[in-house]
């Protein structure tokens, strides 16, 4: 607490110090702020461009339905894939992104998002549609890693969590942009629409800084010293942090080159267990199966139509993730991925009573009224933090030796319980509807145990402090 009190009065961004006032503080203050806004609004051009692929089945549905004459079965087969390719892109995710970097790599990823949606665009069959959904699935698979990867990276450490989490922001955004424009436009132009974040990405990756401490771990130590300055300010004093990542990534040279196997050793199994522990509860605590279905809930609990849920779920969740970036660096990790999974575990409650008052037939005013307040529950209080605060987390407390292994392993798991969750839902449904949702909230309140126990606060650390508190064979090595 105390070393979080020293550093919460410390100044934003540091900036050169002498003789040279305030003035000169304060636009070096604020160059390196601007730096790092037009860097970081890049990086999550990315994720908007996540959020509009996540969303884009589920309006375009009826039509592309009709329009190629396409089975239930052969679309179901079209909604789903996207996840079967995330899971390739996740696979090489941490390898992509240490052998070309962390701009490279969405670079990447953007080519592969607009062939998808080109190949979506003129398709006349069915093989074209799953063709392009694969590839669109690579690329946001390469896309959910490295954008927060790369954010971590290029912040300061008391901006750090608030910049990152911006990512699940515009993942929302884009998600919520597709179900709108989806109800208004056909098929063939929302698949245009989706191709125009990869283009302004890719316009801006041209002059966006490479990650400082990517450079410094691949020998670049020219290059990383001018990106890091460039990030900083021209007139910041970037002597202390440089020395402390130049520290940290000499001592990273000496540890054997990563292997997927090597991070089940006991100098990485905590921050292991802590990566894919969050991954595993954040999606199997029902967020696909509400998200993915929440259309279907509403009908099934008693509405006439999904579209009036889905419209309060979106107006729910766009401010509830924008409020989690601005209380990321105020409250920090832990709170708030525990107040998140409270809240998820009484929302899947309320939606699991809804179900059981259906069956007992306890008035429908009472299922309609408990499916609206759980599902806008879940989904307020999922966005607030158990969306984005895994990601951040994820990026932080791996040392960058073995990011690319436990990246893609984090990644993998995550699309692969996506995975599983929706494809068993409708079973799990069927066998038991309220039962579904009481084992989606106790698997919630286990959440707020398991971050309770395990889940360190990084609020306020660098980087090289949180890996080295994790890793016992890298104690020393950060400045405390």
């Amino acid at each position: 607490m105390e070393h979080e009190d020293q550093e919460a009065q410390k100044p934003l961004l540091a900036t050169a110090a002498g003789s040279s006032g305030d003035g000169r503080r304060g636009a070096a203050s604020s160059s390196s702020i601007a730096v790092v806004v037009a860097s970081t609004a890049v990086a999550v051009t990315g994720s908007f461009e996540f959020g509009i692929s996540v969303g884009y089945s589920s309006p375009s549905q009826p039509g592309i339905m009709r329009d190629l004459d396409l089975s239930l079965a052969e679309y179901s087969v079209f909604g789903s894939i996207l996840t079967i390719g995330a899971m390739l892109g996740a696979i090489v995710s941490g390898t992509v992104a240490d052998c070309v970097g962390r701009r490279c790599t969405m670079a990447i990823s953007d080519i592969l998002c607009i062939l998808g949606y080109l190949l979506i665009t003129f398709s006349q069959n069915f093989w074209w549609l799953d063709i392009g959904r694969v590839s669109i699935g690579c690329g946001i698979g390469l896309l959910s890693y490295v954008v927060p990867v790369y954010i971590s990276e290029i912040t300061p450490k008391n901006l750090r969590g608030g910049f990152a989490t911006v990512n699940q922001f515009m993942i929302c955004c884009g998600a919520s942009l597709a179900y709108v424009l989806g109800t208004f436009i056909t098929w063939r132009t929302l698949a245009i629409i989706g191709v125009a974040p990869c283009l302004l990405q890719l316009v801006g990756l041209l002059v966006t800084p490479e990650s400082p401490r990517w450079l410094a771990r691949f020998g670049h130590p020219g290059a990383f010293e001018a990106e890091l300055q460039k990030l900083r300010g021209k007139g910041a004093d970037i002597s202390e942090e440089a020395e402390e990542i130049k520290d940290f990534t000499e001592k990273l040279q000496h540890l054997p080159k990563s292997k997927i196997l090597d991070l089940f050793q006991k100098d990485y199994i905590h921050a292991v267990t802590v990566g894919v522990g969050l991954m595993v509860l954040q999606q199997f605590g029902g967020v696909n199966a509400i998200c993915f279905y929440a259309s279907e809930i509403f009908v099934s609990a008693g509405f006439s139509s999904g579209n009036t849920g889905m419209l309060a779920m979106v107006a729910v969740q766009i401010p509830m993730t924008g409020l989690g970036v601005l209380l990321m660096e105020k409250a920090g990790r832990r709170p708030l991925l525990m107040v998140s999974a409270a809240g998820t575990c009484l929302g899947c409650l309320l939606v699991g009573f809804s179900f059981l008052a259906k069956e007992h037939h306890w008035g429908k005013d009472l299922n309609i009224l408990l499916a609206l307040a759980g599902i806008l529950t879940f989904g307020g209080s999922f966005s607030l933090g158990m969306g984005g605060i895994p990601w951040v987390i994820m990026s932080e407390i791996f040392p960058i030796n073995m990011k690319g292994a436990a990246g893609s392993l984090v990644t993998l798991v995550s699309w692969l319980g996506s995975w599983i969750v929706s494809y068993a839902f409708n079973f799990l449904l069927v066998w038991n509807s309220y039962g579904t949702f009481f084992i989606f909230a106790s698997i919630c309140g286990l959440t707020v145990l398991f971050v309770e126990r395990l889940v360190p606060e990084t609020k306020g650390r660098t980087l090289e402090e949180i890996q080295a508190s994790m890793n016992s064979s890298l104690v020393g090595t950060s400045h405390k």
